[in-house]
């Protein structure tokens, strides 16, 4: 299944969002988080050290998300770094085993459930619950390979119940 990413982000309209070019770093935080694009793009713009148009490079997102978890818009996420063997196939060419980089389509079946910003070759995007939310057109090239993914997972309050027998 597919959404477009300006369907399910609140925001995509404003000033900030029409403006901007190579935002999908942006619009998968704020996708895979339930942000508006406006708070998705300062929070991207602060810790990915992004400029205004410019884009953002995997380093500068490998490099902050290997350190902590995030919290944006007032929600903490805990975010986990997929492991090499989470984003390959293993197979077997004549007789010997090798591992290849999943495609985006063998990666949404495996990961059926849960929330993950994966990726690919100067692109990223969200997949959530096994459904891809990208640009529109992107959702014709299920072959791009997997450079890497985060899963993102909201860190719930924990709440104390009280009796009170009076």
């Amino acid at each position: 299944m597919y959404k477009n990413s300006n369907s399910v982000i609140s925001g995509t309209d404003s000033k900030k969002a029409k403006s901007e070019k190579k935002d999908c770093v942006v619009k998968a935080i704020a996708s895979s988080t339930n942000v508006d694009y406006d708070t998705a793009h300062s929070w991207v713009k602060e810790n990915f050290d992004r400029e205004d148009k410019k884009g953002t490079s995997n380093w500068a997102i490998s490099k902050r998300f290997n350190k902590e978890d995030m919290e944006i818009g007032g929600k903490k996420f805990k975010v986990r770094k997929l492991k090499r063997w989470e984003v390959t196939n293993d197979y077997k060419l004549y007789g010997e085993l090798i591992s290849r980089q999943k495609t985006v389509k063998s990666f949404r079946k495996d990961k059926s459930r849960g929330t993950y910003m994966v990726l690919v070759s100067k692109h990223a995007f969200t997949i959530k619950d096994g459904t891809l939310i990208d640009n529109h057109g992107e959702e014709w090239r299920p072959t791009r390979k997997v450079l890497g993914a985060y899963q993102i997972s909201p860190v719930s309050k924990e709440v104390q119940l009280s009796l009170d027998f009076s």
